[in-house]
């Protein structure tokens, strides 16, 4: 928890930034569900920076008109109940902020995929459980540049196959819920930054494969699996819309798609939350006839 405090308190150099400061900034919408996002309005003047942790780690805090927003991400594996996040005010103050994450039932979901994809083998194992520590520290990245927004776009355009939080069995074996969401979208499909951000990681991993995870800033991290190309590299700074990849089918999938997910404070969150609302459009009005 120190080196989290200390990493966030460097963020005091930056928060003049216009980009920071800008009162524009759209939050995501909340939901304080596991899964979801909690949000806490706080008092303060504009030089005088809250610093706000959940479970020991650090919450993205940005300045939203005249006050301040703390924006929680709450693990899928985040029991229903109460909980709070500490709050440390300039000057010395101290206090807890409560809040309640009531329970969401996420649909069941059965896939086929390979045997040697799910009873893995020692190699396979320990392969997995290296590249996990690394995705892990990539997702834990708490840069001190927060970003201008987080309503993010969608990478690629294609319906959304399956939904987050999905109870996901493979060959009739449960496994971790699916942290994401899978966009379908034929191989070689041009996957477009949803924010301006730096890449902390790309890899070719055993169920990702081809990943690239790029850090936004306070604790907002994005991920890319299963893609046909990488087209970045580590410390690359990216602008919003830049093409990072393209879409494949590689890892362990049953067809050629995008899997997106979003992270903040370390947690994996509903990417949905961060997309613009759907407008749902009228259907033409029909004339009279004659």
């Amino acid at each position: 928890m120190t080196n989290y405090l200390a990493r966030a308190g460097l963020a005091l150099v930056f928060f003049g930034t216009p980009a920071f400061a800008a009162s524009a900034f759209i939050a995501p919408r909340v939901a304080t569900v596991p899964g979801g996002v909690a949000t806490f309005k706080l008092t303060g003047a504009p030089d005088q920076v809250p610093i706000v942790t959940f479970d020991g780690k650090p919450v993205m805090v940005v300045r939203q008109g005249e006050a301040w927003l703390a924006i929680v991400g709450i693990g899928l594996a985040v029991e229903p109940g109460e909980y709070h996040v500490d709050v440390q005010q300039p000057g010395g103050g101290e206090r807890q902020l409560p809040f309640t994450v009531s329970s969401k039932n996420y649909a069941v979901q059965q896939l086929k995929v390979a045997p040697g994809q799910v009873n893995l083998s020692p190699e396979n194992e320990a392969r997995v459980k290296i590249e996990s520590a690394k995705v892990r520290a990539a997702l834990d990245e708490f840069s001190p540049q927060a970003p201008a927004t987080l309503r993010l776009d969608q990478p690629v355009p294609g319906r959304r196959s399956s939904s987050f939080g999905l109870r996901r069995m493979f060959n009739g074996e449960s496994r971790a819920p699916h942290s994401g969401m899978d966009i379908a979208a034929p191989t070689g499909t041009p996957i477009r930054t949803p924010l301006a951000g730096r890449v902390v990681d790309v890899g070719s991993y055993f169920f990702n494969g081809n990943n690239v995870l790029i850090d936004h800033g306070r604790g907002l991290v994005t991920m890319y699996c299963h893609l046909s190309k990488i087209g970045v590299e580590v410390g690359q700074e990216l602008k919003r819309g830049d093409v990072l990849g393209e879409v494949g089918a590689t890892g362990r999938v049953t067809g050629p798609h995008l899997h997106w997910g979003v992270a903040l404070n370390g947690a994996m969150v509903d990417p949905a939350l961060f997309l613009a609302p759907v407008v749902k459009q009228k259907p033409p009005e029909k004339k009279p006839p004659g």
